[in-house]
C-alpha cells in the first residue's frame, strides 16, 4: 500500500510524452521536455505519479495491450534515465461505437469517465477529492471534476488547441507538465 492519501494522475499523450496519433511501438516515445523533471520532482517529494490513459487504439486493433505493456515499461525505461518513475498505469482499451466487439462498450474507464480513478482508489486508497488530475485536453479536466480533484490543462499535445474551450472546467492551465507540478507544490505548500 502506498503511504499517501492523495496522488497526481497524469494523462499519457500530450502531456508526458509528445502524441503521435496511436502510439503503438516504444520506438515512437518522445518525452516532452521537462516531463521527465516534473515526475521527478513529485517522485522526490514522495507524491505518487499514476498515469491514466485512453488507448482505444486496442479497440480499433492497432495493437493489443501486451503492446501496451511493452511500451509502458520502455516509458519507464526512458523516465528512469532522468530519476523519474511513475508509480502505476490505469487504462481504457474500449471504444463506445468502433472496433473489435470485446472492446467495443460503452464503460466507465473510458475519460471523462472516472473509472479509472476509481481503480487507483480501490488498489491504493487515495482520497480523490484530495489529488491532482493533469492533462492536455478537456476530457482530463472533466476527469478530475467528477471526483472533486484539482484539474490542471497543459498547453502541450491538444492544450493550446483545447484551451478556449475548456476553460470552465480546470483549475488552473499551466504551460506544460513542469509547471503544473510548480502549480502543484505551490499549492501544497499553503
Amino acid at each position: 500500500m502506498v503511504q499517501s492519501e492523495f496522488a497526481v494522475f497524469v494523462d499519457r499523450d500530450g502531456t508526458i510524452n509528445v502524441d503521435v496519433d496511436f502510439l503503438s511501438s516504444p520506438s515512437q516515445i518522445q518525452l516532452i521536455p521537462r516531463s521527465a523533471d516534473a515526475i521527478r520532482i513529485l517522485n522526490e517529494r514522495e507524491i505518487p505519479v499514476v498515469v491514466i490513459t485512453n488507448q482505444s487504439g486496442i479497440a480499433r486493433g492497432l495493437f493489443s495491450e501486451k503492446d501496451l505493456s511493452i511500451i509502458h515499461r520502455a516509458m519507464d525505461d526512458e523516465l528512469k534515465k532522468f530519476d523519474a518513475s511513475v508509480l502505476d498505469y490505469f487504462y481504457c482499451p474500449h471504444h463506445p461505437t468502433d472496433g473489435i466487439p470485446q472492446y467495443r462498450t460503452d464503460c466507465e474507464c473510458r475519460k471523462p469517465k472516472p473509472g479509472m480513478l476509481m481503480q487507483a482508489k480501490e488498489k491504493y486508497g487515495f482520497d480523490l477529492s484530495r489529488c491532482f488530475v493533469i492533462g492536455d485536453k478537456c476530457i482530463d479536466a472533466q476527469t478530475g471534476k467528477s471526483v472533486g480533484a484539482v484539474s490542471i490543462q497543459v498547453a502541450t499535445g491538444y492544450g493550446a488547441q483545447e484551451k478556449d474551450s475548456c476553460s470552465n472546467q480546470r483549475d488552473y492551465y499551466a504551460t506544460d507538465l513542469y509547471d503544473a507540478v510548480q502549480y502543484i507544490t505551490k499549492k501544497l505548500r499553503t
